[in-house]
């Protein structure tokens, strides 16, 4: 089963979309300045969602959707006149075509519910990206994923030859324009040098509420020490192993009568579903990052 096309009034409709995303200092102006700018410029609002962190001197975060005629021919030029309204705010900014999907690399180990979350809403059109390739370190999922006509990139990863794998998934990542990288319990340590050619363009899911039990094994450190609320997070990775922004966390109760086991198997369904919301909200162009935090429109 092939993804399903969109239809031709969405098509139509995203042709002129595009979406803005703007942090810079707070201060008194900026949208009537960037509303302004686009109006000067032909282009309609569809949405806007705003946020002041600490109102008093502060940063402010604007996400902006806009239509415009003949948006992929005159988009050079329009970033070109935006960045003087950007330079006299400060700004922080980007604007992307709705488009334009994103293109992405999921990798994977052994464990397929993340990853198979991920293809059925792209096999079912919910999930707005092209999935380019799967890359995992074990080849149980290769039956899972070519039917789909998908390409699946077995690189076996040891101690003594991680460096080598990497630069291996780097050649096969920039050769295919991959645009995000989705660590799908991808059960492997990613290098910094790997990290520094997709920053804040990785995310990975933890297997537990963070900042509570990082590293390996959550599950078995949860059902230690007795917790009565399992979770997962998907977070951007950074060099701090589970240390990265966070974009969505979710929970469930469990109790003194689950095991570890038990836990596993809560623990699937609620990653699942927060790694998908989490990509859905970062090819939505829904995220801003500031620093260590995230600020999503969702």
């Amino acid at each position: 089963m092939m993804p399903k096309a969109p239809s031709k009034n969405k098509r139509a409709e995203l042709r002129n979309r595009a979406r803005m995303l703007v942090s810079c200092p707070d201060r008194p102006g900026i949208v009537a300045a960037v509303s302004r700018f686009l109006h000067e410029h032909g282009a309609n609002i569809i949405q806007s969602d705003q946020y002041t962190m600490d109102p008093e001197g502060g940063l402010f975060f604007i996400r902006i959707e806009f239509d415009l005629p003949e948006l992929e021919s005159r988009l050079a030029q329009l970033s070109a006149d935006f960045s003087l309204v950007a330079s006299e705010f400060e700004m922080e900014w980007n604007i992307n075509l709705a488009s334009r999907k994103k293109r992405l690399a999921l990798f994977a180990s052994k464990e397929d519910h993340c990853l198979l979350e991920l293809l059925w809403q792209w096999q079912s059109g919910d999930l707005d990206a092209e999935i380019v390739m799967v890359v995992a370190n074990h080849d149980d999922l290769r039956g899972v994923v070519e039917p789909l006509g998908i390409p699946y990139h077995y690189v076996p990863v040891t101690p003594d030859t991680k460096a080598e794998a990497e630069r291996r998934h780097l050649e096969l990542l920039q050769a295919a324009g991959v645009d995000v990288v989705v660590l799908a319990r991808y059960m492997q340590i990613i290098s910094p040098r790997f990290i520094e050619h997709y920053p804040n363009r990785i995310i990975n899911i933890h297997h537990s509420f963070l900042p509570a039990f990082v590293g390996g094994k959550p599950y078995q450190q949860a059902y230690n020490r007795g917790v009565k609320i399992i979770g997962a997070t998907a977070h951007y990775v950074t060099e701090e192993l589970d240390g990265g922004p966070i974009i969505e966390q979710d929970v469930q109760r469990v109790s003194h009568r689950d095991n570890v086991e038990d836990l596993k198997r809560i623990g699937r369904y609620i990653e699942r579903t927060v790694l998908a919301r989490a990509i859905h909200w970062h090819v939505e162009d829904r995220v801003i990052v500031h620093q260590n935090k995230t600020v999503v429109f969702n």
